[in-house]
């Protein structure tokens, strides 16, 4: 019994290893959501826009490497937090780029690879 025991434990920590290996496994959107980042493109967004959630699920799990300013307010998601605010967002979402150029809406990614140069993969 002590030995099955063991055997399940071996099975569920190589289990739980591989799960996260998996989720953190790279995405072929990593590399393009690093370049937005690194060429200045900066999300504003609220967690509980529908379209907000649209344009992150463009991305998938490499939505982590976009930068991203939340716009709501903890306590009050109506309020609009300072940064949001100071920069003038009036809608969700909105990208502003490097240049102080926005777009507001879900941006298709090869809308956002047209504005930043960044190279969007042939293959999703």
């Amino acid at each position: 019994s002590w030995m099955i025991s063991g055997v399940i434990v071996i099975l569920a920590v190589g289990g739980i290893t591989w799960a996260y290996r998996v989720s953190n496994a790279p995405t072929p959107l990593d590399a393009f959501a690093a370049c937005l980042k690194e060429k200045g493109a900066t999300m504003y967004g609220t967690y509980w826009c529908p379209y907000c959630q649209k344009q992150k699920e463009l991305f998938g799990r490499s939505f982590k490497r976009v930068r991203y300013v939340e716009c709501a307010m903890p306590g009050n998601p109506r309020a609009q937090a300072p940064a949001c605010r100071d920069a003038g967002v009036a809608s969700y979402p909105t990208w502003i780029y490097a240049d102080g150029s926005r777009t507001t809406g879900v941006q298709e990614l090869a809308q956002l690879a047209e504005k930043t140069g960044c190279i969007l993969p042939t293959t999703l």
